[in-house]
């Protein structure tokens, strides 16, 4: 460019103007900090997260054999219905480093199922298989209250290993979730209990971990009816740091608070978007519509 030449700068200003915003427009967006889910997905259980734009979901029980994938603003790009698959009652889904995602039939309010699986599901050739366990330490279906600590609703692989957490009842437990853990492989397993961990008025419904290994995240909820009649609900993500490898629950523990702090939302899905943040989400109830956020460690 000359120097002193009034039309030349002009010119090369305006360039740089036009520059910027197509150089933005070239780029993929961020995630939404929030987003409404799709009209599908009203009893959103369980999210895996693969990329900026894949958001993988699933329904719990009674619903299709179904995982749907939206963007990164909650818009439906795509689904895969597992043929052979059923849905007793889905509750969490994670992946590992071979492209496989797990998906857990692992629901069981009533303590009572002899019938417990995580499916094994390969996208890229359709590969389904059936990681069949029980748990060591339960012997009657169900057991008395408050031993009723046998459902499982939350999970995720690491290291060659299925990590289970389960969850308490909200009347009459005693708010421990116990840590499980299964081989990623299919067949029949009997689970290893290797730690439990107490959440002070809070029950466990997802679970998920950093891809450097270094966090866990555990999401939990209390409900209550306020005044006797008023539902009422609060949650928090509790990250776990600082463990001895595979024992998580023996982990520095902080508590993250999840609003809205009052109106009764049934949080039931998290993983991380990356070292610093998770993602949760929140299945229809009578006020709420199935949404997303992102909470920060």
């Amino acid at each position: 460019m000359a120097k002193g030449n009034p039309t030349a700068l002009i010119r090369f200003l305006l360039w740089l103007c036009l520059l910027g915003p197509g150089v933005a427009w070239s780029q993929p967006a961020d995630p939404a900090w929030k987003f409404r889910l799709p009209d599908v997905l009203q009893e959103v259980s369980g999210l895996a997260i693969t990329g900026t734009e894949e958001f993988w979901w699933l329904n719990d029980n009674d619903h299709p054999p179904t995982l749907y994938r939206t963007d990164g603003r909650g818009r439906l790009v795509d689904s895969i219905y597992l043929q052979g698959a059923l849905n007793r009652d889905w509750e969490d889904l994670s992946t590992d480093n071979k492209g496989y995602f797990y998906i857990g039939d692992t629901g069981n309010n009533c303590n009572c199922r002899r019938d417990l699986r995580i499916y094994r599901y390969l996208p890229d050739s359709g590969e389904l298989d059936s990681i069949l366990f029980r748990l060591p330490d339960q012997g009657q279906f169900p057991p008395e209250q408050p031993w009723r600590n046998f459902d499982l609703e939350a999970f995720f692989w690491w290291n060659d290993s299925l990590h289970l957490f389960s969850k308490n009842t909200l009347k009459g437990g005693n708010f421990y979730t116990k840590h499980y853990v299964l081989p990623d492989s299919p067949g029949n397993h009997v689970a290893e209990l290797r730690d439990s961990l107490f959440l002070k008025k809070r029950v466990v419904t997802a679970a998920a971990i950093s891809d450097d290994g270094q966090t866990v995240a555990l999401l939990a909820y209390h409900f209550r009816l306020f005044l006797g009649f008023i539902p009422s609900s609060k949650a928090n993500v509790f990250f776990l740091e600082d463990y001895p490898a595979g024992h998580f629950l023996q982990g520095k523990v902080r508590r993250k608070g999840i609003p809205p702090y009052f109106i009764a939302t049934q949080w039931e899905s998290v993983d991380f978007m990356n070292p610093d943040a998770v993602y949760v989400a929140s299945e229809r109830t009578l006020f709420i519509r199935p949404k997303a956020r992102r909470i920060r460690r």
